[in-house]
């Protein structure tokens, strides 16, 4: 599988970006036992153009991680952008979107999982920020905000004509938070889709290599992300 010129070889399984967990000693363990792109914690936008110390050491980054990608969350286009520009400085491999963070207090204000509600939005700053990178642009999101808004078929479509590099998809809804099952079945439908060409990576409830090795077997997908 390739993100951009990125080559992470087949059947790669990658570390996703978690708040207080993916630091970088994190993620260097995790790279010893076998990860094949590690992702920082999410970077809150508002607070890196501001220049929050919190924000800011988020983009420290060492070339024994690498590949490495950096996320940026935030529901302001403006913001959104000159973020990118600050973190494209500390040379990642990949820039990602959170448009999948279930928690009240960023989805709750727009950002993350809760841009699922202004998908014009979220297409405007996925362009702009793809304008602006200097790497491949990928987006993480979620399947709709809740049962009755179930959007990841067209989204997909609609992020590629951006031109993301890759698409992950966990397969619940905000609504669902990170209850029930994951519905892999619907990460499956859209990477069966074929108009799509990029990279699909599927998300939730992998926690057993048997699990992993049925991701690519049964559903299809192009690489896994395990939280």
């Amino acid at each position: 599988m390739k993100i951009g010129s990125v080559d992470l070889g087949a059947y790669p399984v990658l570390l996703a970006p978690m708040e207080d967990v993916s630091d970088q000693s994190f993620r260097l363990l995790c790279k010893r036992f076998g990860a094949d792109l590690v992702y920082t914690e999410f970077v809150n936008s508002d607070g890196l153009i501001r220049g929050a110390a919190s924000s800011v050491a988020k983009l420290n980054l060492l070339d024994i991680e690498r590949p490495v990608a950096i996320q940026l969350y935030g529901q302001h286009l403006e913001a959104m952008v000159e973020a990118t520009s600050i973190a494209c400085e500390a040379h990642p491999d990949i820039i990602d979107l959170n448009f999948g963070c279930p928690v009240k207090k960023i989805a709750g204000r727009g950002a993350g999982a809760g841009m699922l509600r202004d998908i014009p939005l979220l297409l405007k700053i996925t362009r702009e920020v793809i304008r602006v990178a200097n790497c491949p642009v990928t987006v993480k999101t979620r399947l709709g905000w809740d049962e009755n808004s179930i959007c990841i078929d067209s989204l997909a479509e609609q992020l590629q004509d951006e031109g993301i590099a890759a698409l992950t998809i966990h397969g619940r809804t905000r609504a669902q938070m990170f209850t029930d099952t994951a519905d892999w079945e619907a990460i499956a439908r859209v990477k069966a889709n074929p108009r799509l060409h990029i990279p699909i990576i599927g998300n939730g409830d992998i926690v057993t290599a048997e699990g992993a090795a049925n991701a690519f077997r049964k559903y299809g997908v192009d690489g896994i992300m395990i939280g």
